[in-house]
């Protein structure tokens, strides 16, 4: 066996597994921080569950799915300074509410400290009455810590062992939406308010969901600030914007080793040893990488996959078993004409959850030589309408799984035109279903005690991503906070004791300061 890299004293080498979002952002920071990092990612692109890749059927470059940000993410936001993509994210302040046959709602901030900000749009918003609008009122005063919640008591969170006056919810076993009818919620509050917002957050369905995940959510995207609220979305590929995290890897003497799916690793105490399945077949001896350190940036089951049988290992399998998997669909729609003026919307009370029109929010994507009646009308001077390429979201798509792609397709324009009525008219040009089966964890209560920190019982491997004891769901910022977490360990176990990666929150602003 020929180790084809071996540890250095002078500049201690990692090997990070995983080319995701949780991967990257391990391997930027302690690339920074001076050590040689070696990348392993099993697809020919970095962005794992988030990232693009051009689809063999459309001959188009889509999104795995459609990610965005919001303000509250600070440890995203700030990778993406980082690895200077950060002029690539478009800031909305305004959410757009559709109801089937087109009414829109629109939430938005105003002059009043938080958490009152939105409370004029949301007081306006015709897709809510006044039961409800009550009904949710107080239910988010309990939220942010104003009223008792008379059931669940909070306590102070306890962080980096200094006590925070931040009110946050016990997880009892309770789920959400039996606290949600517990704070006499009605029908439609819950399906028009606290289903929309929390079933894309979160990726779960809300009687599978802990309520201090769903109190967190809120909290940080609704209360505490009108800058937390503010959503962000990719004006390019996903995998463009992860790109430049390759980059700012290489330029600090890291390496990328795409294409490259590990077999096993085998930590002692003085070094790992990482064995991969591109270069030979390991059954007839594999040659292995050597590292001083090594940090699993992978999902949970794939992890499970490449660790062997010990004494060590087993409280770990132990944990992983009880983690599940909840879905993500992306339904991809290419039309020969325009068929909304928005950006984005939300989508009431049906399948299909968010509309996002990705030939206005990219434009590089607007090519109107795809259809010749515009390509003429360009030419002849007379004014064009170039086709619309909308994507739709389904969080949380179990009722999808088993359904095939034209049956999907169907259900999306069925859906899809009662919303936008020039959609009846538009002709579809081209289509495609993108099914992210294990796209997160699921957040179910009592979840919380099992995840992982980040540190292992071999003192040289540590764990990231976002389904690990980062404090947030399931989310890309959870995984950027997971990388940090990791890196700012490992670099401690290297005597690097002043290491600090991880972003502060959003401080509360206004009224909220008083509850934060």
């Amino acid at each position: 066996m020929i180790p084809s890299s071996s540890p250095s004293s002078d500049q201690p080498t990692v090997a990070v597994a995983g080319g995701g979002l949780a991967g990257l952002a391990a391997a930027c920071a302690l690339a920074d921080a001076g050590f040689r990092v070696t990348l392993f990612e099993k697809r020919p692109f970095l962005g794992g569950r988030a990232s693009s890749y051009e689809h063999p059927g459309t001959g188009e470059v889509v999104d795995n799915c459609q990610h965005v940000l919001l303000g509250c993410c600070t440890n995203l936001v700030e990778f993406y300074r980082r690895t200077g993509v950060e002029e690539n994210i478009r800031w909305y302040d305004k959410l757009v509410f559709l109801e089937p046959g087109g009414r829109a709602s629109f939430i938005a901030p105003s002059f009043l400290p938080a958490p009152l900000h939105t409370a004029p749009s949301f007081l306006r918003a015709a897709c809510l009455g006044w039961r409800d609008k009550l009904a949710i009122a107080r239910a988010m005063m309990i939220l942010a810590g104003v009223f008792p919640d008379g059931g669940s008591e909070p306590f102070l969170a306890r962080v980096r062992g200094e006590t925070r006056g931040i009110p946050v919810f016990r997880d009892t076993g309770e789920n959400f939406l039996v606290w949600l009818r517990r704070q006499h919620q009605t029908e439609q509050a819950i399906e028009r308010f606290w289903k929309t917002i929390l079933v894309s957050a979160l990726n779960e369905d809300l009687d599978r969901v802990s309520v201090p995940y769903a109190a967190q959510v809120v909290r940080e995207s609704f209360l505490k600030s009108a800058a937390g609220g503010r959503m962000g979305v990719p004006t390019v590929p996903l995998t463009d914007l992860y790109d430049a995290a390759g980059a700012y890897i290489r330029a600090r003497g890291g390496e990328l080793r795409l294409r490259t799916s590990l077999a096993y690793l085998t930590p002692s105490e003085s070094r790992v040893t990482v064995r991969n399945m591109t270069k030979v077949d390991y059954r007839e001896g594999q040659t292995a990488d050597i590292f001083d350190y090594f940090i699993s940036a992978l999902p949970f089951d794939a992890l499970d996959r490449i660790l062997i049988d010990t004494p060590d290992s087993a409280p770990l399998r132990e944990t992983i078993a009880h983690f599940e998997s909840s879905p993500i669909t992306g339904i991809h729609l290419w039309f020969d004409r325009q068929i909304s003026d928005l950006d984005h919307a939300v989508l009431l009370d049906r399948t299909i959850q968010w509309m996002f029109h990705k030939s206005r929010l990219q434009p590089m994507r607007t090519r109107p030589a795809e259809f010749p009646l515009l390509a003429k009308e360009a030419r002849s001077g007379a004014p064009t309408d170039v086709g619309s390429y909308i994507e739709l979201v389904v969080s949380s798509s179990k009722t999808l799984i088993d359904k095939s792609r034209s049956e999907i397709v169907d259900l999306a324009l069925r859906e899809l035109r009662e919303f936008f009525p020039a959609a009846r008219e538009a002709k579809l040009v081209k289509s495609t279903v993108i099914k992210e089966v294990n796209a997160t964890y699921s957040p179910r209560p009592g979840m919380d005690a099992h995840r992982p920190g980040a540190t292992t019982a071999w003192p040289r491997v540590f764990l990231a991503g976002d389904w690990t004891a980062t404090g947030w769901p399931a989310t890309m910022e959870g995984a950027v906070r997971s990388g940090y977490l990791a890196a700012e360990a490992l670099a401690r176990a290297a005597g690097r004791n002043d290491a600090r990666f991880l972003s502060p929150d959003l401080p509360a602003t206004g009224l909220m300061r008083m509850f934060a």
